[in-house]
């Protein structure tokens, strides 16, 4: 098997806010406009599709880590990283 691109996916998370039970509407509302967190994952690029993009950090010819599934729309860009070169 061919390695798979190496990649730096950048993406929004989705979020949850507040603790169990009820939470102050005010507070609610002011973190509301907080934009979500931003995320980097990086990992072998197994799988591009119209609606996500799977990725592994770790690669064996029989085996490997688990899988980190990314939805497209959350996703801001894919750079391809280069390998280092021995000189």
């Amino acid at each position: 098997m061919k390695d798979p691109k190496i990649v730096k996916v950048s993406w929004y998370d989705a979020e949850e806010i507040g603790e169990v039970g009820w939470n102050s509407l005010a507070d609610q509302k002011k973190a509301a406009k907080k934009p979500p967190p931003l995320m980097r994952s990086v990992g072998f690029l197994i799988y591009e599709g119209n609606l996500h993009v799977s990725l592994l950090s770790t690669l064996g010819d029989k085996e490997a880590s688990t899988l980190e599934k990314i939805p497209q729309g959350m996703i801001v860009e894919i750079v391809e990283l280069s390998p280092l070169r021995a000189d």
